[in-house]
C-alpha cells in the first residue's frame, strides 16, 4: 500500500549510494544474496530471542533490499535479478515467522502458522497476476523500473517490513500482530484475485473471436 508513495523519498538517497557501489564494482545480484545473508541471520537472532540486535539486521538486510534495486537501475536491469529479489524475499519473510515461533513455541506457533499460511494469498496472487501481465504486455513505474509486474495491496514489502519491525520491539505480542497483519493478507490476496479475474476476463474478451 505504501510502497509507492515512499518511493519519491527513498529513490534518492538510495540512488546516490549505488552511484558509489557501482564505481566500485559491486553487482546488484551480490547486493541481493547479501541482504537475504543478514536477513536469515536475523531470523537466526529471532529464534534466540536476541530480538533488538535482529531488528539491527532486518533493517540492514531491508537496505540491501532496496539498494539492489538501485544498482540494477544504474547499470541493467535483469531476469536473474528480478527472479533471485522476488524469490529470496518471500523466503526471508516466511522465515522470519518461523523464528518467532522457534522463539517461543507454545505463545506463537499457532499465530506463526496462520500468518504463514495467509502470507501464500499475496505472494501467489502477485507472482500469478506478473506472469499473465507480462503476457498481455502490462506494464507500471509506480514502483520504480522493475524486471516484473508489481501489483499492489494492502500488505506490500513496506508493510511487511514494518510489521516485522514492530514485532521485534513489541515480541510478546507477536500473537496479536500475526493474526492480525494475517487477516490483511487475506484481504490483499481477495482484492488480487478480483483484479486478476476482471483485467484478464476484459482482455480475453476482448481477443475473443468475434
Amino acid at each position: 500500500m505504501f510502497d509507492a508513495a515512499i518511493r519519491p523519498y527513498i529513490n534518492p538517497p538510495l540512488a546516490r549510494i549505488a552511484t558509489a557501489l557501482v564505481k566500485a564494482g559491486v553487482r546488484a545480484n551480490h547486493i541481493t544474496v547479501t541482504g537475504f545473508v543478514l536477513g536469515m541471520l536475523s531470523v537466526v537472532l529471532i529464534a534466540m530471542q536476541a530480538y533488538l540486535a535482529a531488528l539491527a539486521l532486518l533493517v540492514l538486510s531491508r537496505v540491501c533490499d532496496g539498494l539492489d534495486g538501485a544498482v540494477a537501475r544504474q547499470t541493467k536491469l535483469s531476469d536473474v535479478g528480478g527472479f533471485l529479489d522476488i524469490t529470496l524475499d518471500f523466503i526471508f519473510y516466511a522465515s522470519v515467522v518461523l523464528g518467532f515461533a522457534l522463539a517461543d513455541p507454545a505463545q506463537n506457533a499457532l499465530a506463526a502458522a496462520f500468518l504463514a499460511v495467509s502470507f501464500m494469498g499475496p505472494a501467489c496472487t502477485f507472482l500469478a497476476y506478473a506472469i499473465f501481465a507480462a503476457k498481455y504486455n502490462i506494464t507500471t513505474d509506480i514502483r520504480g523500473a522493475k524486471s516484473l509486474y508489481y501489483l499492489g495491496g494492502l500488505t506490500e514489502g513496506t508493510e511487511t517490513i514494518v510489521t516485522f519491525m514492530v514485532m521485534c520491539v513489541f515480541p510478546s505480542w507477536f500473537p496479536v500482530i500475526a493474526v492480525i497483519y494475517g487477516v490483511l493478507c487475506w484481504i490483499t490476496a481477495g482484492t488480487r484475485i478480483y483484479a486478476g479475474v476482471t483485467t484478464f476476463g476484459a482482455l480475453e474478451r476482448e481477443e475473443a473471436p468475434q
